[in-house]
């Protein structure tokens, strides 16, 4: 069976066997699943020239050829032997005197032949032969046929070192073995069995052509030793990668159609093979991707046939154009992987640093239990040997979409911002493009502290104007107070509040105070649920009372600044709508609200950050100090002044007794009185 060309090309010289038998196979080229027939077999002794053919083979051998049905012979049962004993007549052995075929003869077993030592051809096909015997003696044969027979074990051929096709297709064989002394065959089909591996051909270096066709091979390789194998079938087997091709020097056609093979990679040894010209993958997995005739003829620029078409010269350019697009595609692939793994390791390291800042907090608020509440807090500590200490280095700017160093990550992705540590609301401070200011709709914070998002929130007023859902994870949201903070942005439609790193949420009714203290904005959305009008009635009833009892126990200068405050709104939003069209301020409308609608009841119950908080203290510690060291200094001073005070009504009696006294000593002698007198006068001018 051998469908294909077995002819002589210009090429490879062939070797040398002294058997002077020109062999010519011709087939007709018919579909895969229709059978080949064979339209003429010719061989010629030339006697001057006895030379096998030299050329490469080009054959299918997985399909049968016909010839006639048989030679006229006889076969002789022999009571001294249980195998028959061939007989031919004379004109039939010089007739076909190197030839011998028993094609369809129902042979079980083959039968003795004696006296044909000169065979060159021996064709015993569509038998049911279980063993080969008795053609050991048949030393000079170059072409043993066995196809469709029941032969479970290659054997009997040990003798035959001059065979040079050896056609065993459609057995029963299992292993390939017993081809030790076969060094010079150049053809071997053993398609249509059962073998599961390729092994012991390795000593084959003159062999050619190997057909494992419709076989139970899983994987190819040792295939180390043949140096002369053209053509490989392996089509309809089970195979997922191919190996040592690339090791096969002489290799031009290889057939893997209608295996497993499901990717490139399985078969990448194909791409450092240089002698492959004729290659055939279709009927594989990796045949119906859409990347896969360029790839192949990328990788394997010698091809001339693909899937037994020629391959052309504009689909080798569009294969080249193909692979560059593939080859940038996967630079930016390479480059996205690259952003995704240090925004990773970012996030890992900042929610590092953030466990740590948190489990100082909780040590520090422990430690103080038995201290002065004046002793100041620890830093932070910092983290040694940084995850992301390798990318330090910035990727691009903001508007380039992701902005990665080894303690915060800035992302923009579509409409969302995303901030993770502290370190990323500097980002907001940076030139942000008008495309993509206007772009963001979505501002997403993690791992930072509410009270240093609440230092940036007019910074995030002003540059994304359009921002209309805010998230919150691991910010340490954990008093309602702290909502009051988000009054001052422009507008918010959706809040999010992650669970995770913020306590607050597990308050039953912090939604309705969020609606409550929000309502000037008309929020649609929390945490995903639809704000209902029973909601915001809720929310008022809950909390109504609290923003009367808070605006009435203000003190009056504060209620003055809110009200100022208010009015001042009012009038920013008039100068931005002066001018413009009734249409587009009918449109503002709902802003117009958002901006001047805060209640003033409400405008009361404010929010003060930690820091903000801590700096007044200090201050109001300072001026408690200095009042302190005045009122001491008073006290010191009036304490001295009564003590005197006390010691001048002590001494005042014996004082006064004595000034008295002496008076009336001065005065006793008028006269010298008198002088002493005018003489101090005197002395004063």
């Amino acid at each position: 069976m051998i469908p294909g060309k077995y002819r002589s090309v210009s090429g490879r010289a062939a070797n040398n066997v002294n058997c002077g038998l020109h062999l010519v196979i011709q087939t007709s080229s018919l579909p895969e699943k229709s059978k080949v027939r064979l339209t003429k077999v010719e061989f010629r002794l030339n006697k001057e020239t006895s030379s096998f053919p030299g050329r490469l083979l080009q054959h299918d051998l997985e399909r049968n050829y016909s010839s006639r049905q048989g030679d006229h012979v006889n076969l002789v049962s022999s009571s001294m032997s249980s195998f028959p004993i061939l007989q031919r007549s004379s004109e039939e052995k010089i007739l076909y005197s190197d030839r011998l075929t028993l094609e369809r003869q129902k042979l079980t077993v083959c039968p003795i032949i004696d006296g044909e030592e000169h065979l060159r051809l021996l064709n015993f096909q569509h038998n049911f032969i279980t063993r080969i015997q008795n053609i050991s003696n048949l030393q000079r044969l170059i072409f043993l046929d066995l196809y469709d027979n029941q032969i479970e074990e290659i054997s009997g051929l040990s003798t035959l070192r001059s065979l040079r096709v050896l056609l065993l297709g459609k057995n029963r064989i299992r292993k390939i073995s017993n081809l030790e002394t076969l060094k010079s065959l150049d053809v071997l089909d053993l398609h249509g069995n059962q073998i599961t591996k390729i092994e012991n051909v390795n000593h084959l270096c003159d062999l050619r052509v190997l057909n494992l066709a419709r076989n139970l091979l899983g994987h190819v390789d040792n295939l180390k030793g043949l140096d002369s194998l053209a053509e490989l079938n392996l089509r309809h087997n089970q195979i997922t990668f191919v190996r040592d091709v690339d090791n096969l020097p002489c290799l031009q056609r290889l057939f893997l159609s209608f295996n497993n093979i499901s990717s490139f990679d399985s078969v990448s040894c194909l791409a450092e093979s240089t002698s492959l010209s004729d290659i055939s993958f279709d009927g594989n997995p990796i045949a119906q991707e859409s990347w896969y005739k360029h790839t192949v003829l990328q990788n394997m620029t010698q091809l001339r046939q693909l899937d037994m078409k020629r391959v052309t010269e504009e689909e080798r350019r569009m294969a080249s154009v193909v692979a560059k697009k593939e080859e940038e595609k996967k630079r930016e692939s390479h480059k996205q992987s690259l952003l995704k793994e240090k925004k990773r390791l970012t996030i890992n390291n900042v929610a590092r640093k953030w466990d740590l800042q948190q489990n100082r907090v909780v040590n520090t608020l422990t430690s103080q239990d038995g201290k002065d509440s004046d002793s100041p807090s620890q830093d932070t500590p910092q983290i040694e040997g940084s995850a992301v200490s390798t990318f330090t280095e910035e990727t691009g700017s903001v508007d380039s979409g992701l902005t990665v160093t080894d303690t915060h990550l800035v992302e923009v992705d579509g409409d969302t911002l995303s901030l993770y540590g502290s370190g990323a609301l500097e980002s907001l401070d940076r030139n942000w493009s008008a495309q993509t200011a206007g772009m963001v709709t979505t501002v997403s914070f993690t791992f930072i502290e509410f009270d240093e998002i609440v230092q940036v929130l007019p910074k995030l007023k002003l540059k994304f104007p359009n921002s209309l859902h805010l998230k919150f994870k691991e910010t340490n949201l954990v008093m309602l107070q702290q909502f009051n903070a988000l009054a001052q942005l422009r507008r918010v439609d959706q809040l999010t509040i992650d669970p995770q790193g913020n306590p607050v949420v597990n308050f039953t009714l912090w939604k309705y105070y969020v609606l409550f203290r929000l309502s000037h904005f008309s929020m649609q959305k929390i945490n995903g649920t639809e704000v209902t009008q029973n909601d915001m009635i809720m929310a008022e009833r809950l909390f109504g009372i609290l923003a009367h009892v808070a605006s009435s126990e203000l003190p009056p200068y504060r209620m003055i600044s809110i009200l100022g405050d208010a009015r001042k709104k009012q009038f920013r939003y008039l100068l931005e709508t002066k001018g413009k069209k009734p249409g587009i301020i009918s449109e503002e409308n709902n802003d117009s609200r958002r901006l001047t609608g805060e209640n003033t009841n409400r405008a009361t119950l404010n929010y003060t950050t930690r820091e903000f908080y801590n700096e007044k203290l200090e201050e109001i510690k300072e001026k408690n100090k200095f009042c302190k060291m005045y009122i001491e200094d008073l006290v010191k001073e009036a304490t001295e002044i009564n003590m005197k005070n006390e010691a001048l009504h002590k001494l005042w009696p014996q004082m006064f007794i004595e000034l008295v006294r002496d008076a009336v000593i001065e005065i006793r002698n008028k006269n010298s009185y008198m002088k002493l007198c005018l003489q101090q006068i005197t002395d004063q001018k």
